[in-house]
């Protein structure tokens, strides 16, 4: 006799609005990333056939990237509040917000920098400046509302680089904001927008300089970080490179009334980048040391992109107002440096996206179950 087999149940749906419930800010991350490869390489200090083609393809990119994820992070904000307001009361995702503010920036002055090459001058500067007004407001919004919540609702433990997220979206706006100057008009509007950046670069490095001994002493006292977490010493490069090439600018765009700018620049950002390439040389070993113990990939490994990115351009900014082609050379290496760990990131983030494995829900510890005679 013969039987019947069993009905086949359709297998459920994966909706774009589940697909992203544990897509968090972290992600803008390869935004920043992508968008430094591109400003970064535009300004490169070295003549290279077809590099500012495709410094401007790679703009073109982070600018698509950032499209697609400010998508799916309102799909996400729409239909996953309770994981939206979770993200914001965990004290290891909430400073990433930061992320947000810093992508939007940076694609915005990669349009003024590179984008114009393919979109025209009049729509990069509208883009930019779009960009650069959404993410300033939001940059200097999370530097305050991320420390408040971090004192208030968050148990945030031990320091971490994270913290340095939210205070150092200012200095980014900081350091884009004189690529506007040419483009208002003279006088109190020009000085207005340099004034606000000099002000922004205050506020992002008086407060980073709050939190960076926190991490320092938490390296010195508390040993080395779980290995997940070891790439996020790269961070702690974001506000040294950026403040560095923030000074830089500041005395590009400084009307004749301010001659001091120069001078700052240099005083300020060669030792800043002494400092800098230490904390490189030892972020590097620390990540070599995680390696050797089995430190997978994870989204972490994006903080290999943007501070490093940050260090280039710093770097191309004193070779301009010191003419040391040591200077320059140092943004060249540097630059190979970031090629490297943006093509790794990407290459893998892909992998992940594909197998599914990056937007699958963490897991969740076993209980811990006491054991009864």
């Amino acid at each position: 006799m013969a039987t019947l087999a069993p009905p086949r149940l359709p297998l459920p749906r994966v909706t774009r609005a589940a697909a992203v419930r544990h897509l968090g800010p972290n992600w803008y991350a390869t935004v920043m990333g992508t968008a430094i490869v591109a400003n970064a390489g535009a300004t490169l200090p070295l003549r290279v056939p077809g590099l500012r083609t495709a410094c401007a393809a790679v703009w073109a990119l982070s600018l698509l990237m950032l499209l697609t994820l400010l998508a799916a992070r309102t799909l996400h904000w729409t239909h996953h509040r309770d994981q939206a307001r979770a993200h914001l009361l965990d004290p290891a995702i909430a400073p990433f917000y930061g992320c947000l503010a810093m992508a939007l920036v940076s694609v915005g002055g990669g349009a003024v920098i590179v984008g114009q090459d393919w979109i025209g001058p009049g729509a990069a500067v509208g883009l930019g400046t779009a960009l650069f007004v959404a993410g300033t407001a939001i940059g200097l919004t999370v530097a305050v509302t991320i420390p408040y919540l971090m004192a208030v609702h968050h148990k945030a433990g031990s320091a971490s680089p994270v913290w340095l997220l939210p205070v150092v979206a200012p200095m980014v706006s900081a350091a884009l904001g004189p690529l506007f100057v040419p483009h208002l008009p003279p006088g109190q509007w020009q000085r207005t927008l340099l004034i606000g950046c000099y002000g922004m670069f205050g506020l992002s490095l008086l407060a980073t300089l709050v939190v960076l001994p926190l991490v320092f002493g938490r390296l010195m006292t508390g040993g080395p970080l779980p290995l997940a977490q070891t790439p996020t010493l790269f961070l702690v490069l974001g506000p040294l490179g950026q403040s560095t090439t923030a000074a830089g600018k500041f005395a590009d765009a400084a009307p004749p009334g301010m001659p001091y700018a120069t001078g700052f620049a240099v005083v300020y950002g060669v030792p800043v980048m002494g400092f800098a390439l230490m904390w490189l040389a030892l972020a590097g070993a620390m990540v070599l040391r995680a390696r050797r113990r089995g430190m997978g990939f994870g989204m972490t490994w994006w903080a290999f992109t943007f501070p490093v990115g940050t260090c280039v351009t710093g770097a191309e900014g004193l070779a301009q107002h010191t003419g040391l082609a040591a200077l320059r050379w140092l943004a060249v290496g540097l630059y190979v440096l970031l090629v490297a760990a943006w093509l790794t990131a990407a290459v893998r983030t892909a992998r992940g996206l594909v197998g599914g494995a990056l937007l699958a829900a963490p897991p969740v510890p076993a209980p811990v179950t006491a054991r009864t005679r």
